[in-house]
């Protein structure tokens, strides 16, 4: 793919699908207005306000495909959006919900296949079932990978996850991990970040940084060698934080496999990260402490946060470094 005339590969867009509304049951997700006549979208007892799905980009492929182009997006991968990866729902409504969703994100890829790849969704509340759906998600309908949250009902280093991290090497795909709003899904409730959209401005930021932490002290990259992971945002606060999480490494409470000279960085260089940190100085940080070889662009396509113009659009050479690393993320 020639960057200059077919653009960038964006790792991070998400999808709303009209076809799911109601497949979880009583937790919807479905399209409401509320009093004033404000669209609103709930998923549970999350309730989404001030943002039309309908006729924009995460439901008009056609909005999306003009908006790609406008922004210089060649190739996008489309994930589900955050507030319905219902992993904390009963285990049979997930499974329903998450085969509903797949197929139909599947058939949506299918009509342009050139500007389009997907990520699944799985039931992470049972492993096995998640395992059964990402065999038929990759295998049946040619799924690049998994979107998963990081409140996935356990710990991300709990072995019960074990078998699934194989499943992720042996279909070699990689995993991408976004957090899910405050409160959602069955996820860690703060109110400190109930005010301002702090859920969204540092609740996203906090859940990505243990995300990250945890992969590493608690030993699945050690376990998992070839285990590929990439973390929305920039991995949250984990590159402000490198130094501190290298120091605590030499600590005695530390795991063996991360106290020897090096050890813990090279887990550092085993982890993807988006480049969608909102800021050239956010950029710097993150691009002067992981490798190069493993950032990837990402754009929360259509989202409050999407950088418009030339904000946030990488130069030639960054650009081409991030298409380089996606083609390796993605297998293509």
């Amino acid at each position: 793919m020639n960057v200059a005339a077919e653009g960038l590969i964006d790792v991070h867009a998400h999808v709303v699908l009209e076809g799911v509304f109601g497949a979880a049951g009583s937790y919807g997700p479905e399209l409401l207005e509320n009093e004033t006549g404000e669209p609103v979208f709930r998923a549970g007892d999350y309730i989404l306000r001030d943002v039309r799905y309908q006729g924009s980009v995460f439901m008009d492929i056609r909005a999306r495909l003009a908006a790609m182009d406008a922004a210089g997006i060649a190739l996008q991968v489309l994930s589900p959006n955050p507030i319905t990866l219902f992993h904390s729902v009963e285990s049979e409504i997930a499974v329903a919900f998450c085969r509903r969703h797949n197929e139909l994100l599947a058939g949506l890829v299918a009509t342009n296949p050139k500007r389009l790849r997907a990520l699944a969704a799985l039931p992470m509340q049972d492993v096995k079932a998640a395992i059964d759906e990402l065999h038929r998600a990759v295998k049946t309908h040619g799924m690049s990978g998994a979107a998963i949250g990081v409140d996935v009902g356990r710990q991300l280093d709990d072995p019960a996850l074990d078998e699934f991290y194989a499943a992720v090497i042996d279909l070699d795909v990689p995993l991408f991990i976004h957090p899910a709003p405050n409160g959602s899904d069955g996820g860690w409730i703060d109110r400190r970040l109930e005010r301002w959209d702090l859920a969204l401005v540092a609740g996203f930021a906090r859940d990505e940084t243990l995300a990250a932490l945890t992969l590493i002290f608690g030993g699945v990259l050690e376990r998992h060698a070839s285990l590929d992971i990439c973390l929305s945002h920039g991995g949250g606060a984990f590159p402000f934080l490198l130094g501190r999480a290298r120091a605590a490494a030499r600590r005695p409470w530390a795991a063996e496999w991360v106290q020897s000279e090096g050890s813990f960085d090279a887990f550092v260089e085993r982890l993807w990260f988006d480049v969608h940190v909102g800021s050239e100085a956010a950029l710097a940080c993150l691009l002067a402490v992981v490798s190069p070889e493993r950032v990837v662009y990402g754009s929360n396509f259509g989202g409050w946060d999407q950088p418009t113009g030339n904000h946030g659009r990488p130069s030639m050479e960054l650009s081409q470094r991030l298409n380089n690393n996606a083609r390796s993320l993605l297998r293509l």
